[in-house]
């Protein structure tokens, strides 16, 4: 019984340990030594950037950079800003204004570049996390490192970019234009897509990741959180930082460090300084300090390789790396040694091969049903709670408390599963069946998503552990029990992560994950008799947690409904209406689209969409205000060959802070010229605009009221009808309106266009 016990405990101090080593405990005070990297510094820095919202074209926005500019000259370093309109292949136009700075090294080798932006997300976000976070970590580590005066020998390049959330525009125009990016050999970038949990490292390479990982590992950061199956995801993933330009325009490499969770703060009002969690950015500081040490006196022109690596972090041993070419031979490895152990098995008469069936029926029931219960709970819990729906994120506020709800549930038919098919002699006959299954994973990766081959470690630990379990009709249930080590301080944070980092609706793939760890360690739970009473035990607290969940359901102060109303005239038809992306009417939206809001599907044939494409759900009549309408203008229009080029600009007389142009998907258009930038060309057509969603050409986010100049080539005989909408984020301290303000339950829904008063202009060539 005491070794029972303790067993459960070593079990239960693995998976504390596997998160423990995940972030610092600690942060670092204002009493931290000069050279040292300190959060409560850094959060000074923060405290003055996160006052407001600072989009560009924002007031806010110019104070920010100003402050940044400040801070880097009081370092001693001379500042520069670059700005030029970009248009990336999102079709977003804008003009940024990067912040630059260079620290010069003794030598003339390829430069380290530090790299964050610091617009904020338009409009309501503070922009604390995102990326606030990421230029305060550099502020404070540069603080730390210059104050050693010593030289290093590469150049150390700071780019503080602008305009990245609304297209990578900053990093762009500094990739492609700014003499310096040729001399940039790596380049460490940090940002968010949440406010709290670990920073996780995530390389941007065109080819391979082996001399950066060497590098990643020789730099030695306190605590790692990288694997290579979290960057396979991520590259199939629609999601991308500055970086991106780097890589894919510079062919330049370099390291991500972004925190994920709390993904309910992402882009929202509530990125606040308050609710940064002070852990995370001491993350980022330990991962800054001694990078930025040692990549300033590295070769950085040996970082570039052909070559593959497997890569995880584990406790004790950091980061663990070791090349793709081991990973067949790791798997043939892994299979010879099962079978071997079969054989084994049978000759000693360890095994029973009636029980190794049922084994199979076992874990084969277990997974099946975890994976299909916990898919088919979230759809009913999306179905009861239907106000998660206006969360875009896909993560809601009590998100954390259905991962351990989940967790608990697949724990509870695990054991439940088990107890059905337990015998005091049959743990080595059972323990076949997951080790065969996570054979059999182990190859699909190795094809499908070789990133995750790392799976193997936990298997050979496995087959320690099977040799154990034959050799022994009793073992040593603590020594079992460290032998599965590998397995939860490896694969259990995983179970939270994909939540996380792809939304609650992968709750399911977290309690296969939970099934499989399970398996492994049926080791020891095989040796335990009351795995019904076990079971029991976790279904009540995955109900317990369930029930907590419900009481935090709601949407309060503490969590606030996201919630979105936009009023939209029409100049050429002088009709107006009120608009929402709100799959349901509240307190705020009611008054306006009433008890019986008309559909928004006409409004959505050229909607000012989102990131999740997302269109307007509901309209309703709205009173016609007196509005400036703006002016456009055709300056030229000439036909050459069978080409028609006509040259027009746009001029918003209300200072539009956002601009989207439209025109039906018939309309074909040869070539454009958007404020100097020529349109991307799509490869198989060779034309501009080519492949749009819902008609939309471009949108321009406008920094200084200039007007939108437009050179357009399309077939000469073509009927070309432009829509034009304008808008400004001032529907609730416009003049025209009295809209009351929101509640402090509320706020604004993110990643849609929002507190907008928007013009609609009609243009039509023929």
């Amino acid at each position: 019984m005491f070794k029972k016990l303790l067993a459960l405990i070593l079990i239960a101090f693995a998976v504390y340990w596997s998160f423990s080593v995940l972030l610092p405990q600690n942060i670092s005070t204002l009493d931290a030594p000069e050279n040292e990297f300190s959060t409560e510094r850094a959060l000074a820095h923060l405290k003055e950037i996160s006052k407001a919202p600072h989009y560009l074209g924002h007031a806010e926005h110019t104070r920010v950079r100003n402050y940044i500019i400040q801070q880097l000259e009081a370092l001693g370093l001379e500042t520069e800003v670059q700005e030029a309109f970009s248009i990336t292949k999102w079709g977003n136009l804008s003009k940024p204004k990067n912040i630059i700075a260079r620290y010069k090294g003794e030598e003339n080798g390829k430069a380290l570049l530090l790299l964050t932006h610091y617009d904020s997300q338009p409009h309501s976000s503070f922009g604390a996390s995102d990326a606030g976070s990421g230029v305060v970590t550099i502020l404070e580590s540069l603080r730390a490192f210059l104050s050693e005066n010593k030289q290093p020998k590469n150049d150390i390049i700071i780019v503080i970019s602008d305009a990245e959330e609304l297209g990578l525009n900053g990093a762009d125009i500094f990739v492609n234009k700014h003499p310096w990016a040729k001399d940039v050999g790596l380049v460490l970038n940090f940002e968010a897509r949440g406010s709290g949990g670990p920073s996780y490292m995530l390389i941007e390479t065109n080819q391979g990741n082996a001399e950066l990982m060497k590098h990643f590992v020789a730099a030695n950061p306190e605590y790692p959180v990288a694997n290579s199956l979290a960057y396979s995801i991520y590259k199939m993933l629609p999601n991308d930082t500055d970086l991106t330009r780097f890589r894919e325009d510079g062919n330049i490499d370099g390291f991500n460090f972004a925190f994920i969770d709390d993904h309910f703060d992402y882009h929202t009002a509530l990125d606040t300084y308050e609710r940064l969690d002070r852990n995370t950015l001491e993350h980022q500081g330990s991962y800054l300090m001694p990078l930025l040490h040692y990549f300033s006196d590295a070769n950085l022109s040996s970082v570039k390789s052909t070559e593959d690596y497997i890569y995880f972090n584990a406790p004790l041993f950091k980061t663990v790396i070791y090349p793709f070419s081991w990973i067949f031979p790791m798997l043939i490895l892994g299979f010879l040694g099962f079978i071997a152990l079969l054989i084994y098995g049978f000759k000693r008469e360890a095994f029973i091969g009636s029980e190794i069936g049922r084994g199979f029926a076992a874990f084969f029931l277990a997974l099946l049903s975890a994976g299909g219960i916990g898919f088919g709970l979230w759809f009913l819990i999306k179905l009861i709670y239907p106000q998660y729906g206006e969360m875009l994120h896909g993560f809601t506020y009590n998100g954390h408390v259905y991962i351990f709800a989940f967790t608990f549930l697949a724990l509870a038919i695990c054991f439940w599963v088990y107890h059905k098919f337990h015998k005091p002699e049959n743990t080595a006959s059972l323990f076949v069946a997951p080790l065969f299954f996570w054979l059999v994973i182990c190859t699909l990766v190795a094809f499908l998503l070789p990133g995750a081959s790392f799976f193997i470690i936990p298997v050979f630990f496995g087959l320690t552990t099977l040799f154990v379990l034959i050799r022994q009709k009793k073992p040593n249930l603590i020594l079992l029990a460290l032998l599965g080590f590998p397995v939860l301080t490896i694969m259990v944070p995983f179970i939270k992560m994909f939540p996380v980092g792809l939304g609650l609706k992968i709750l399911f793939v977290s309690c296969i994950l939970v099934v499989l760890i399970f398996g492994m360690l049926v080791s020891v739970f095989g040796f335990f008799k009351h795995k019904k009473l076990w079971s029991y035990v976790f279904l009540g607290t995955s109900i317990l947690c369930l029930v907590i969940a419900h009481f935090k359901s709601d949407f309060s102060e503490d969590r606030p409904r996201p919630n979105s109303l936009n009023y939209v005239l029409d100049s050429n038809t002088n009709t107006a209406v009120w608009a929402t992306y709100d799959d349901a009417l509240d307190s705020y939206t009611q008054p306006y689209l009433t008890d019986s809001p008309d559909d928004a599907s006409l409004l959505n044939q050229n909607t000012m969409g989102s990131k999740y494409k997302s269109g307007f759900t509901f309209t309703k009549t709205a009173p016609v205000k007196a509005l400036e309408n703006p002016e456009i203008t055709i300056l030229s229009d000439t036909i050459i060959g069978e080409n028609r080029n006509i040259t027009l600009q746009f001029k918003s007389n209300r200072h539009a802070e956002r601009v989207e142009v439209f025109a039906d998907s018939t309309n074909i258009f040869k070539d454009a010229m958007i404020n100097g930038i020529p349109a991307i060309k799509d490869d198989a057509s060779g034309h501009v605009f080519a492949d749009r969603y819902n008609n939309r050409l471009f949108s321009y986010y406008v920094s200084e009221n200039e007007p939108l100049d437009m050179q357009l080539i399309v077939p000469k005989n073509q009927k070309t009808t432009l829509q034009v909408y304008e808008a400004t984020y001032n529907l609730l301290t416009n003049s025209h309106f009295t809209i009351p303000g929101r509640t402090k339950a509320m706020i604004p829904k993110p990643f849609v266009l929002n507190d907008a008063v928007i013009i609609k202009s009609t243009v039509t060539i023929k």
